[in-house]
């Protein structure tokens, strides 16, 4: 495998990361000081909160999928400078937002104990949560369409926006909180109903600042309703094919991160109050890794769509080397802070044990898992290999981490940490078979090739 780290290579990287990563690296901090501030009205209402938010993480789960596959196709367009296909992603996007945003704030609206009764059966609970759901519920529509533009914006290389929207958003959140939870300056103390309308009014405005922006700098997303909509169903049929997979990747994912956390919990208190502590930490030691990660998709992405398939190889294959370098860093740094960074937390100091041998055995894997980040989440996906992404990710996820992890809980009766470690050979497993198909160069799919020249031709006139 030939590297070639050219200046180029890495100016554009971090010209694309380094948004992300400040995005991602606010977002992890203030969910963090968020939990804290609700968590300080007691545990029913942070249970009520959390379940409500279960919700939300279905619905995440389902529009992460369908837009970052949408994301594959406005990258390799981008590539090929085809902006009106672009515009009809976009409206492509755009309906489905309203679609599945419509019909979740439908259902939270009219069986919102139904929701949340589901998850607990504690009265309480169920009406804190009901209250917080009946809210939140309002800025689904809105959360769904900014996340259709936030990652078609990353995807034809505008992250700052994204970010800025985001940060203010998110920074508006935590301001309301402390405002309308607590009652802070003159405002009624609203408890959990003050974190619903705090949410609801951050996610209103997120959305306002990504659609106002793009359309004020003419960004190449900035399609009238008739541009919007000039889609039809031969169209819509090719993005179908591809974001199916990327939508049941994340579910998979999702579902098993689910049920990792069951058979953690099912260990013990102790067992997933580790697991959490230790995953929040983790989380942020990793934007990081998903900075470089969005950042392949975008680059392969546009070279495939260009027709420079030696071009997208190459910076796949720097993509994975920089990735692990930067991988290696963080071990290193993770390791020698975890003592440090887990004494902050109040909990025994057998939590304290268990949550320190984790975050070591996670330093001890990190560079197969950023390797495996990096070739699907970037290359991979950016090729238009979402397919066999999907196969990979999920085969070795439910057929082999699930299954060791309850091997190691329930029949050895292990420990925590190491019922974790079991489940880092899913990661070795899923390394051999990234490597196999990038060494293929089965991966590289020219998902928006047009027959029709004369059309390719006007289209990158535009």
């Amino acid at each position: 495998m030939k590297i070639k780290m050219e200046k180029a290579f890495l100016n554009k990287v971090f010209f694309i990361a380094i948004p992300i990563i400040i995005q991602n690296f606010i977002t992890s901090s203030l969910n963090i000081i968020d939990t804290m501030m609700i968590g300080k009205l007691g545990e029913t209402e942070i249970a009520s909160v959390g379940i409500a938010n279960q919700y939300f993480f279905l619905l995440n789960i389902i529009i992460m999928g369908l837009f970052s596959g949408i994301g594959i196709f406005v990258s390799q367009y981008y590539g090929k400078r085809d902006i009106k296909s672009i515009r009809k992603l976009v409206g492509v996007g755009i309906v489905s937002a309203l679609i599945i945003g419509i019909i979740f704030t439908f259902f939270a609206r009219v069986m919102p104990e139904g929701i949340i009764g589901l998850f607990n059966t504690d009265s309480k609970v169920i009406k804190l949560g009901t209250d917080y759901l009946v809210i939140v519920s309002l800025s689904y529509v809105f959360t769904a369409i900014s996340f259709n533009y936030s990652i078609a914006s990353r995807c034809v290389e505008k992250t700052v926006v994204p970010m800025i929207a985001s940060s203010i958003a998110l920074l508006t959140n935590t301001f309301l909180n402390w405002v309308l939870i607590f009652g802070n300056l003159g405002a009624p103390e609203m408890g959990v109903k003050g974190a619903a309308y705090a949410t609801l009014v951050a996610r209103i405005l997120e959305f306002l600042i990504m659609v106002s922006y793009i359309y004020y700098s003419k960004s190449p997303l900035a399609g009238n309703l008739k541009e919007l909509l000039a889609f039809d169903f031969k169209f819509v049929k090719r993005i179908i094919n591809t974001v199916i997979p990327v939508v049941l990747n994340e579910a998979c994912w999702g579902f098993g991160s689910v049920m990792y956390n069951v058979i953690y919990g099912r260990i013990g208190t102790g067992a997933i109050a580790s697991v959490q502590i230790a995953t929040t930490i983790n989380n942020l030691f990793m934007v990081i890794i998903f900075g470089v990660g969005n950042a392949a998709l975008v680059m392969v992405g546009n070279q495939v769509g260009r027709g420079d398939n030696k071009k997208a190889m190459e910076y796949g294959n720097n993509s994975i080397l920089l990735g692990c370098l930067v991988g290696a860093a963080v071990a290193i740094l993770l390791a020698f802070s975890a003592n440090a960074v887990v004494g902050i937390y109040d909990v025994s100091d057998q939590v304290k044990d268990w949550a320190k041998a984790i975050l070591y055995v996670s330093s001890l894997v990190m560079i197969i898992r950023v390797y495996n980040i990096i070739a699907i989440v970037g290359v991979l996906r950016g090729g238009g290999d979402a397919k066999v992404s999907f196969a990979i990710e999920g085969l070795t996820m439910w057929c082999i981490g699930v299954p060791l992890a309850i091997l190691g809980a329930f029949v050895f009766n292990l420990p925590v940490y190491l019922v974790y470690a079991l489940c880092t050979f899913e990661e070795i497993v899923k390394g051999i078979a990234c490597f196999f198909r990038i060494r293929s160069k089965k991966w590289i799919k020219n998902l928006v090739h047009d027959e029709n020249d004369i059309e390719e031709v006007v289209n990158l006139q535009e």
